[in-house]
């Protein structure tokens, strides 16, 4: 038997221009730009330059409109002016000739990638058509770290299923190592102690005693090497303990990494502040960077042509159609405008208690002085949610005398101290990473010994803590810390 029943439910829902503010709040600085010139282009009625009336609203044209249509006594043809309205936005290629654009620089992307050189270096061995196409299979198969991690069983299916090429291990081996002598040196190993041989085999001077000896060690010593193992090194390869100095000072110095040493797989990013700060008169004044503050205005083309047809005869349909499209074209500028505007002042204003609560950082960059901060310390000092914090924090940075850091970075958990103060745990690792630095390195402190002087100098910090610190830092455990 179906029944109504009522329910009463208290829910909060998002506005459209709250999910506006939401998206646009999160947007770092590099990709407003983009964001913004999105907006421009999908709506005519949002331009930019300054508000000339920044007092005025649609309302205050009608009177201009009014006056304006007695001298001229003339409609608003809507459609020819959509039409110009959407011409393409600043975008080359639309049919819009602009004379400013003559001479203009258009940027091109250079360089090349390491797959390109190294089927330049492919072109310049004499193979036939067939060894070729092998080469070109086997240097795509080869990672952005240099590495070929495919078996050559499957590089030989993928040769007869695309290329129609049956071949065997044998031959594959030999085109491998031929591409195993291209540059940089080590590309295309199979894995890492492959890599170091083939960098070993071509210095300069391969005849050389300690570069035999380091081929020798990573051939056959190669897990003893990796572990940090020296004395069974000494043992097994019959060898001085400063022969073993020398080959070890050539091994690290190897690159593990051969692809990264291409241009064309090395991206430069440029990382934009979002805010500057800097110290005036002895005062901090924060301000934010020009591209977080765009001047846009509502276009008055469409304020005025609204209010026009506002006025006309509602009973047209096509009319009504067109004023209601025109409205919304405005109501999306306003908003977007109101969510940029809003943006500015949450980035400053989280930012300002940011500063605020970090201030000793701030007047000299020790990062000793660091005090414990979360997110829900900000929220409460600006009076916001956890969550629009988090949502500035995570992606936004700032520029000061020490350098550029993110926010994110001021974030931190409290470690209790015996004088039962609270000091930020990147306090702890940085007292920590201090610690290792100042070791001895033929014997490194384990991670209970760094408790033990943690505890000394005040922090109450257990030994899983320092582990994980010691992991955050990148700082490997004792026994591969350990020097001869």
């Amino acid at each position: 038997m179906q029944k109504l029943n009522l329910n009463q439910v208290l829910s909060q829902k998002l506005s459209p221009q709250q999910i506006q503010f939401i998206k646009l709040l999160q947007v770092p600085t590099v990709e407003l730009e983009a964001r913004i010139e999105e907006e421009l282009e999908i709506n005519p009625a949002l331009e930019e330059g300054k508000d000339e009336d920044p007092e005025g609203s649609a309302d205050d044209f009608t009177n201009d409109i009014e006056v304006q249509e007695r001298k001229d006594d003339q409609d608003i043809n809507l459609d020819e002016y959509l039409r110009d309205e959407y011409g393409g936005y600043k975008m080359q290629g639309d049919g819009n000739y602009n004379p400013d654009d003559e001479g203009r620089e258009i940027p091109l992307s250079s360089g090349v990638t390491l797959h390109e050189q190294l089927i330049s270096q492919l072109n310049f061995l004499k193979l036939d058509e067939r060894q070729k196409i092998i080469g070109r299979q086997l240097i795509g198969s080869i990672e952005n770290d240099g590495y070929i991690r495919r078996e050559l069983d499957a590089i030989m299916n993928d040769l007869a299923f695309s290329q129609n090429i049956e071949t065997d291990e044998d031959e594959l081996e030999e085109i491998l190592l031929k591409i195993q002598g291209f540059d940089p040196p080590g590309i295309a190993a199979r894995n890492l102690q492959e890599c170091l041989i083939i960098q070993l085999e071509r210095k300069d001077h391969p005849e050389d005693p300690v570069v035999q000896h380091a081929i020798h060690v990573i051939q056959d010593c190669f897990d003893e090497f990796t572990k940090k193992h020296y004395d069974k090194i000494l043992k097994k390869c019959q060898i001085k303990e400063e022969e073993l100095k020398e080959i070890i000072h050539m091994i690290t110095r190897l690159n593990p990494k051969p692809g990264g040493v291409s241009e064309g797989l090395m991206r430069t990013q440029y990382l934009i502040p979002d805010f500057l700060l800097a110290e005036v008169n002895g005062k901090f004044e924060i301000t934010l960077n020009s591209k977080n503050a765009p001047e846009l205005r509502v276009s008055r083309s469409y304020s005025e042509m609204f209010n026009a047809y506002d006025k006309s005869d509602k009973k047209d349909r096509k009319l009504k159609e067109t004023v209601s499209f025109v409205k919304q074209k405005l109501d999306a500028a306003k908003w977007f405008i109101d969510a940029i505007k809003q943006r500015q002042q949450t980035l400053l204003k989280t930012m300002e208690a940011i500063l605020e609560y970090q201030y000793e950082f701030f007047q000299d960059g020790d990062e000793t002085k660091l005090r414990p901060m979360i997110l829900k310390d900000i929220a409460e000092k600006i009076d916001m949610d956890i969550s629009t914090v988090s949502r500035v924090a995570n992606s936004k940075s700032i520029q000061t005398e020490f350098g550029i850091y993110p926010l994110k970075y001021f974030f931190s958990e409290g470690i209790a101290t015996d004088g039962g103060e609270d000091v930020s745990n990147r306090e702890v690792k940085s007292v920590l990473g201090k610690l290792v630095e100042d070791e001895d390195k033929k014997k490194p402190l384990s991670d209970d010994k760094l408790v033990k002087l943690l505890n000394n100098k005040g922090y109450n910090i257990a030994r899983r803590t320092v582990a994980k610190y010691r992991e955050q830092l990148q700082i490997p455990v004792a026994r591969l810390r350990k020097e001869l």
